[in-house]
């Protein structure tokens, strides 16, 4: 599992209290969970530009409440088959219930400190029988439901399909409003991106606007830079809905646009770099 408190050039950083203040649900609103919808950009710098961007869709799901979401929804069900399923098997390993074996991966990393409230994952479902989610966030609070304290983001490479975890607690990030994280690349993500990287990783606190920017230096200089940028909605039966008719087969979009984007990568003359290690089970 890998830990982030560095700035750009290595040096530690000083930390701030370790918590920011998540915006109150809209009162019309008897979930936190929600749907979120915006665009994804990419964009390569070196060694030959490259840029891409796409419409989007992603369910924000508070764990708690993932029963309640998709009760009565036909073509929507959980942990079985259905044009749309959330199924557990799909995201982090470790215990029975997602809750647990999140929680217990951020004892690993935060011990005593690592908060024990909701848990709210930003993600893919399953789609006709397939799911890929090339980054899942979740979002973990206080007791309060309200204080963010920690992001926890599982990564999945393409094409092994490892898992990574990477606690990211808000007491190593750089101030609000946007908190940032400086890390070297301790997985191999992308056969177009070598392992002697360092990431910088910048959030927003889930509210009306959802924010997440990614960035990949290489001796000082920029390779990579990637941009999420989402609205909510409220998720009911009109939202589930227009994410089956706008994105009724995101996943299989997902991963036929990154092998479609490593095609043209290639033909650009970006190298190809092999995988350092052994490309089969989870790594932490």
């Amino acid at each position: 599992m890998t830990s982030a408190r560095y700035s750009p050039d290595g040096s530690p950083e000083t930390a701030p209290s370790g918590s920011v203040q998540a915006s109150s649900r809209t009162s019309s609103s008897a979930l936190h969970s929600a749907v979120y919808e915006g665009r994804v950009v990419h964009r390569r710098h070196a060694p030959h530009p490259h840029a891409f961007s796409y419409r989007m869709g992603q369910l924000y799901l508070d764990l708690d409440e993932i029963d309640e979401v998709f009760r009565g929804r036909w073509l929507w069900s959980v942990n079985r088959r259905n044009l749309a399923q959330w199924r557990r098997a799909d995201y982090l390993a470790g215990a029975p219930a997602l809750a647990d074996a999140v929680r217990a991966r951020l004892r690993e990393h935060m011990g005593t400190a690592a908060p024990a409230g909701p848990i709210r994952l930003l993600a893919h479902p399953r789609y006709a029988g397939y799911v890929f989610n090339p980054v899942s966030f979740y979002y973990c609070y206080d007791e309060d439901g309200q204080t963010l304290r920690a992001i926890l983001a599982e990564i999945t490479n393409t094409p092994w399909k490892q898992r990574h975890a990477i606690v990211l607690p808000l007491a190593d990030a750089m101030p609000p409003p946007s908190l940032a994280w400086y890390f070297d690349k301790q997985f191999h993500v992308s056969p177009f991106m070598p392992m002697d990287c360092r990431y910088e990783w910048r959030f927003g606190v889930p509210g009306e606007r959802l924010h997440v920017h990614m960035r990949v230096l290489r001796q000082g200089h920029a390779q990579f830079d990637a941009d999420l940028d989402l609205q909510r909605r409220a998720l009911d039966g009109a939202a589930l809905a227009r994410l089956l008719w706008r994105y009724p087969l995101m996943t299989m979009q997902v991963i036929g646009a990154i092998h479609w984007q490593a095609l043209r990568l290639w033909l650009k003359g970006n190298p190809v770099h092999d995988h350092p290690g052994t490309p089969n089970g989870e790594s932490r």
